[in-house]
């Protein structure tokens, strides 16, 4: 069973002062989760964890992980200017985009970031906009396909990230000649997995092609980003990956590959995202109406603008009706949005508790790409963040949008 971390008792006071829909984080979980990443990687003296911004660019977490040791993930200007406003520069923000406009790589090297390149053309690129820092990294792309246990995981082969072996070495050869001396790996295999074995499988090809590269190029390899890509159960039934366990098998890999080749000062870097938020948010709504026609619909003051991921591609959500966690699972419902698309639904078919007019729901694991990814279709206004403090207390971290607002770059 998954069980929310806020109660309805809970919701009917929030909503007095914030009403539904809202975004709801759980900072306690947050931070005992940072932790446990830490503990994984302490082998590691130069382990570091870059949260993709992407997945939750809310100053306030932002500011609660960068608390815990934590620095940036940036893949855009925005992204990079909202790190500055919250002070956080320097070798704190890892810059991985693609595509790249010059006054983003200019952006970059102003604040001191990590400059991790998506291509080989980018070498005389970020070279010619904005110059070599003497601290890069390259992001590499194996190709074909990527398969743990004959389960394919991924297609990288198919995917527009990254450079092939041999760019990387001839990328490390042009950055030394423009004064480049330390060097990163970076790649990003597979989305979502919940193998314990994706990451020290993938930390097995980037030590190898470490070893390969310094052997090619005589660079110095000075950190190895294994990105992002562990994921989180979102159904109740799937088994969560273990912190730990993926920390001590990257570590044996690390001593299997790098140690006998003189290379064990290599530091390690994560850019995770939905394993450090996703369980710890929630999206409150509640049930504005009912309908029965072909098939029993539950109508939300939530919609796809509010939680985009199950309209775009499926994916499942659990879903608990506050007051009714103990209650059967003997209706079948499409629980929707208000969207005219017909798209709009959170869940098709799904069994939960009889739903009355009134209630609270909560849709799990939306602490990582939920807010995030909302938009302003139909004119529907992206909600209120808030955090569940560690005192008990509610914080606003973001209010919820105005009509104002979405008409403030009108031109009337």
């Amino acid at each position: 069973m998954k069980e929310p971390f806020v109660t309805l008792e809970q919701v009917r006071e929030i909503v007095k002062t914030h009403p539904t829909p809202f975004h709801l984080y759980d900072e306690t979980a947050i931070r005992e989760n940072v932790r446990r990443l830490r503990a994984a990687f302490a082998w590691n003296p130069g382990f570091k964890e870059y949260f993709a911004v992407k997945a939750t660019p809310t100053p306030g977490i932002l500011k609660i992980l960068h608390e815990e040791g934590c620095g940036v993930d940036c893949a855009s200007l925005t992204e990079l200017l909202l790190a500055e406003r919250l002070g956080i520069v320097g070798e704190e923000i890892m810059f991985s985009s693609n595509v790249t406009p010059a006054e983003e790589f200019v952006k970059a090297r102003e604040l001191g970031a990590i400059i991790n390149l998506d291509d080989l053309s980018h070498v005389d690129f970020l070279a010619e906009t904005a110059g070599i820092p003497e601290k890069i990294s390259c992001r590499y792309n194996p190709g074909g396909v990527f398969a743990l246990d004959n389960e394919i995981m991924d297609n990288p082969g198919d995917a527009k990230y990254g450079m092939t072996a041999e760019q990387m070495a001839e990328a490390y050869t042009k950055l030394m000649a423009y004064g480049a001396k330390e060097f990163g790996i970076h790649a990003f295999l597979a989305s979502n997995t919940i193998k314990d074995d994706y990451y020290p499988a993938l930390a097995a090809i980037l030590f190898e092609l470490a070893v390969d590269l310094h052997k090619k190029t005589g660079a110095k390899i000075g950190f190895i980003n294994l990105s992002g890509g562990i994921g989180i159960p979102h159904k109740p039934d799937e088994r969560g990956n273990d912190i730990a366990v993926i920390g001590a098998g990257v570590r044996a890999a690390y001593e299997r590959i790098l140690v006998p080749a003189g290379m064990g000062d290599v530091a390690i870097y994560t850019e995770l995202g939905r394993f450090m938020l996703g369980p710890y948010g929630c999206l409150v709504s509640r049930v504005l109406h009912k309908k029965d026609i072909y098939k029993q619909y539950v109508g939300l003051d939530a919609c796809a603008a509010n939680l985009m991921r199950p309209a775009l591609y499926g994916s499942y959500h659990h879903i608990t009706v506050l007051g009714k966690e103990d209650a059967p699972l003997d209706h079948v419902y499409d629980v929707t949005g208000s969207l005219c698309e017909n798209n709009d639904k959170f869940a098709i078919d799904r069994s939960l508790p009889e739903i009355a007019i009134g209630d609270y729901v909560v849709f799990h694991d939306t602490g990582a790409h939920g807010h995030a990814m909302g938009y302003t279709y139909n004119g529907k206004l992206r909600s209120a963040e808030l955090l569940l403090a560690a005192d008990g207390s509610i914080e606003l971290l973001r209010r919820a949008e105005t009509p104002e607002d979405y008409f403030a770059t009108m031109i009337f």
